[in-house]
């Protein structure tokens, strides 16, 4: 449970990652950008009439400006708000709040859930895009704690949408199957999943759900054959300075799923040795005066 739980988390943290940094380009502001363009061109060679155009233009260039500046700070306002909704529906539960902590807590899941759906909506009503998508997925999977079968349908509706959310909603909505015992059904949308490309789902993420769907299905060779090659990989991993990359929690749970399967096969991962601070490789210093 603790597991899945943190694999949820995940998912919403990763939802909550802002895309690729595009420039923005409004239609208002580059239809104005052209017609500054325009004036320039028109009032080219005029001589002294240039004089009586240039407070107009001046007039633009800042309305250009405010209408720039405003577009950032409504981009800025929509993640702050999403950002505080996320806080919400991550909050502690618990039958009393710590002593001392100003932080949000809930008695319940489903009463979480019910305040962050809340604020989400707030964020959906107010901004549109890109956030407004993001808090929908957001107020979906909450459902999934108030009126699951709710939830589920505004997954269903989200995963024809060839974006990163759409991908997030296929994603959650695949656990869903799995919950439900509908481990062919799960298996189908995990592996779309691992056929397409996604800055947001690490394959070795989804490759390890599609693995355990196997694990269920009795297909232990193929389960192993997923676990192995993630925990595998995991363990000859470098950095650009040729040191062993920290492992991560799916190469972890892979490599625990692997030993229960075929605890044999399971001894070909060799464990990386840690590189001490003083150069020594797994505690063994390396004598330089030699």
């Amino acid at each position: 449970m603790a597991k899945k739980k943190r694999r949820f988390e995940q998912l919403q943290a990763a939802a909550a990652e802002p895309k690729e940094k595009k420039i923005y380009v409004n239609q208002f502001q580059k239809d104005v950008g052209e017609r500054i363009e325009g004036v320039g061109k028109h009032l080219e060679g005029k001589g002294r009439t240039i004089l009586y155009g240039a407070g107009a233009l001046v007039v633009v260039l800042i309305l250009v400006f405010i209408f720039t500046r405003w577009s950032r700070n409504t981009e800025a306002a929509a993640q702050t708000a999403l950002g505080k909704a996320i806080t919400t529906s991550q909050a502690q539960v618990t039958e009393t709040a710590p002593a001392g902590s100003t932080a949000k807590t809930f008695k319940t899941e489903k009463e979480r859930a019910e305040a962050a759906i809340a604020e989400f909506q707030a964020v959906a009503d107010k901004f549109g895009g890109d956030v407004a998508d993001k808090a929908k997925y957001f107020i979906a999977t909450n459902k999934l704690f108030v009126d699951r079968s709710a939830g589920i349908q505004e997954l269903e509706t989200m995963v024809t949408a060839n974006s990163p959310v759409g991908k997030l909603a296929r994603f959650a909505l695949a656990q869903t199957r799995v919950a439900d015992n509908r481990l062919d059904d799960a298996l189908k949308l995990f592996q779309e999943l691992a056929a397409m490309e996604s800055s947001l789902l690490a394959k070795d993420t989804v490759n390890l759900e599609i693995a355990k769907i196997y694990q269920k299905q009795g297909k232990s060779t193929e389960a192993a054959d997923i676990f192995f090659n993630i925990a595998k990989i995991a363990s000859e991993a470098k950095d650009a300075d040729g040191k062993p990359i920290r492992e991560t929690e799916t190469a972890t749970e892979a490599k625990e799923k692997l030993k229960e399967l075929d605890p044999e096969r399971a001894k070909q991962i060799v464990e990386p040795a840690p590189v001490m601070p003083t150069g020594g490789i797994g505690g063994m210093p390396i004598n330089l005066g030699q």
